[in-house]
């Protein structure tokens, strides 16, 4: 979802020095900054910001933002400043076989109880944030009003057995799936149904079964329909030379002549004058985007914003996926969690 924009960059005077998914991303970027080197501008996420705020330069009188989404700036100021500059709104929705299923599954108990194969990420912060939605659907919690953590709740328990029932009847790789791996076995056939985002589109428009697959509402929980969502952004680390040649491109980056790019490949553009200049390609297109708008509106929920936060979630994943192996019970899990998330975060440090 970001390779199109490399062509934004021709005739600049810019090297791209990582290349990689986002969780690699982020840890090449924290071994760069930590060490000192030098990084102009760095992509990011609104979840992300807070853990990397040493290093991050405020930008409020550095970007003007003027022509983006407001809830997407809100989103990438956790705390006083601006953090990062949002590129897109990034939120799940469904996309399933219509030669498969007789309608969509609407609801994560019956997707469950049925014999669907759905299709969710095995691992890294995909993992752990499709059990973020299954616990606050179902009205449950990572954390009360006051910042303790209340991760070991039924709720939690319920969405681990329910991603170990999902996993037990989908490809056996899946607890190794990413983000691309879960919309590549959409497309090749090996599920019935999986949660996309936005800039999974271009590849289903694009797709040899694209007639067969129809976009719908992510799965609601017991309480209610979320999307775990956020922002992917830019931001200007402080080992940056020269702020305002990086500012100019981060606004470039942000601008409507990228946006419109972005937009055109499916991605739900912070910049809304180019997103809304995208007429839809066909009648798919047009109920994709406004199922979309209806999530940005209604559904999206997004973690706190806390530094240490991607610890939390680096466990969270990695210890839930030993279940989908079959390596510990989802009791284990959740407990083990819990007690990790208390011993970073403390009792009340949100």
């Amino acid at each position: 979802m970001y390779d199109h924009l490399y062509g934004v960059l021709d005739g600049l005077d810019v090297e791209v020095i990582v290349h990689a998914d986002h969780p690699s991303l982020n840890r090449a970027v924290a071994d760069l900054l930590g060490r000192g080197e030098r990084l102009d501008v760095i992509s990011t996420h609104s979840k992300y910001a807070p853990s990397q705020s040493e290093w991050l330069l405020p930008l409020d009188h550095l970007v003007d933002t003027s022509e983006l989404a407001p809830l997407a700036v809100d989103l990438c100021r956790p705390f006083d400043d601006l953090m990062c500059v949002p590129r897109l709104i990034d939120v799940r929705i469904m996309w399933w076989r219509r030669d498969r299923l007789p309608a969509p599954p609407d609801d994560w108990n019956a997707l469950v109880e049925s014999r669907t194969v759905f299709g969710f990420p095995g691992r890294e912060s995909g993992l752990f944030g499709t059990f973020f939605e299954l616990v606050a659907g179902a009205r449950g919690r990572l954390f009360d009003t006051a910042g303790r953590v209340t991760i070991s709740s039924p709720e939690a328990l319920v969405a681990v057995e329910m991603l170990a029932r999902l996993a037990e009847r989908a490809p056996s790789d899946l607890p190794g799936w990413h983000y691309d791996q879960v919309d590549r076995a959409l497309l090749d056939g090996r599920i019935d149904a999986s949660g996309v985002w936005p800039g999974g589109w271009g590849p289903i428009r694009d797709s040899e079964i694209a007639d067969v697959l129809e976009p719908a509402l992510y799965p609601a929980g017991s309480h209610r329909r979320v999307s775990y969502s956020g922002c992917h952004a830019w931001a200007i680390p402080r080992t940056c030379v020269d702020p305002r040649r990086s500012a100019e491109l981060v606004g470039r980056l942000v601008g409507r002549d990228a946006s419109a790019i972005d937009a055109a490949g499916g991605n739900v553009c912070a910049n809304v004058a180019s997103f809304e200049a995208i007429a839809p390609v066909s009648p798919v297109d047009a109920r994709r985007l406004h199922l979309t708008a209806e999530t940005i509106r209604t559904s999206m929920i997004t973690y706190p914003a806390h530094p240490r936060f991607p610890e939390v979630e680096d466990f969270g994943w990695t210890t839930i996926n030993e279940v989908l192996r079959g390596e510990r019970t989802a009791n284990e899990a959740v407990g083990m969690i819990h007690d990790h998330a208390t011993s970073v975060l403390g009792s009340n440090d949100l």
